[in-house]
């Protein structure tokens, strides 16, 4: 059939659909388009996103662009048909987004949780890589406990059998990795004083344990807080991070060169895949990045979306990334997808 034989009848397929509108009724996608992309080193709403203050902070020359996907929520058949042509959207089982045992309110609310624990993630590792180690600190001694009489409140842990604790899941790993009754030497400071000390674990609830209470904290002589809205999810968690680096430090990280990423962060700076890759390198292009820093399990799925003229580059970890930016901002290739 010509062409314009197939137009003719794709219109009276439509007009039909429309007389009995079909075209108007809700369907059970989803449409992801590109979303908003966020210089973490500038500002949203005449506020700066990432807040320093008790320190001195540095400008940069160029930009660090978290990447997002916008999505709609309630989409009906003309959109969802209007997007499966798309080339920059993509229509996906409501489902996958909002999953049938959660409203769309719960679903939000987990979203804003991730995205606060991005945050909180992105400070840790930066802080980190800053020269602010990580204390793990007894909160408190239980009665009865095998700790009881030897560590106070306040003391700080630094080592289990002379390996050193720098995050407080190491702590519990190591004393959960022998059986009830095991004996371990404890390294801690107090006061500022280094001390150890020999405790023999018992059994709670069929678990070892030393009988402390612990948190976890990363002292610092300044404030930092993070200013933005209407943002949800785990995915900024790897451009949150080095914005703080960049900001804090006198090294431009940038090279001024606008470049974008994503990417979840973990407290131990590895960076985890994300969704809606598809959507964030458009979004990234159309904000005149020349870059983008992609989670290593996304490479596949971004390599075969690539967008012209923005190169892909291959991040596992923060050190990765800080890494990438380096090479690039001194003419070099990082490892690409």
């Amino acid at each position: 059939m010509k062409s314009r034989g197939v137009t003719v009848l794709l219109g009276a397929v439509i007009t039909v659909l429309l007389s009995f509108g079909v075209l108007s009724a809700p369907v059970p996608y989803v449409v992801l388009s590109p979303g908003p992309t966020v210089n973490t080193l500038g500002k949203e709403a005449d506020k700066e996103v990432i807040q320093i203050t008790g320190t001195q902070s540095y400008s940069s020359a160029g930009q660090l662009r978290l990447t997002t996907v916008s999505v709609a929520s309630e989409t009906k058949l003309l959109p969802a048909i209007a997007g499966w042509f798309s080339d920059k959207e993509a229509v996906v089982p409501k489902e996958l987004i909002y999953p049938p045992d959660q409203t769309e309110k719960q679903v939000e609310q987990q979203n804003a949780e991730d995205f606060q624990a991005s945050q909180t993630s992105a400070e840790t590792v930066a802080l980190t890589k800053l020269g602010y180690p990580i204390q793990v600190t007894v909160s408190s001694v239980t009665a009865g406990g095998a700790a009881e009489s030897v560590l106070k409140a306040g003391d700080v842990i630094t080592k289990v059998d002379g390996k050193a604790i720098t995050a407080a899941p190491e702590l519990t790993d190591a004393i959960k990795a022998k059986p009830a009754g095991s004996t371990f030497t404890i390294g801690y400071t107090r006061n500022g004083q280094p001390a150890e000390a020999t405790l023999t674990t018992k059994a709670v609830d069929g678990q070892a344990r030393i009988g402390v209470e612990i948190a976890q904290k990363q002292p610092h002589p300044f404030d930092l807080k993070f200013d933005l809205e209407d943002i949800g999810g785990p995915s900024a968690g790897l451009m949150f991070t080095l914005g703080i680096i960049d900001k804090l430090g006198a090294d431009d990280l940038t090279g001024g060169k606008i470049i974008a990423g994503t990417g979840t962060i973990d407290d131990q700076g590895n960076v985890g895949p994300i969704g809606g890759i598809p959507q964030k390198l458009v979004g990234a292009k159309d904000a005149g990045a020349v870059a983008f820093l992609v989670p290593a399990d996304n490479c596949k799925e971004a390599s075969d979306n690539a967008v012209d003229g923005l190169p892909l580059y291959k991040v596992a970890t923060v050190d990765d990334a800080l890494a990438a930016l380096n090479t690039l901002k001194t003419g070099g290739q990082p490892p690409k997808c």
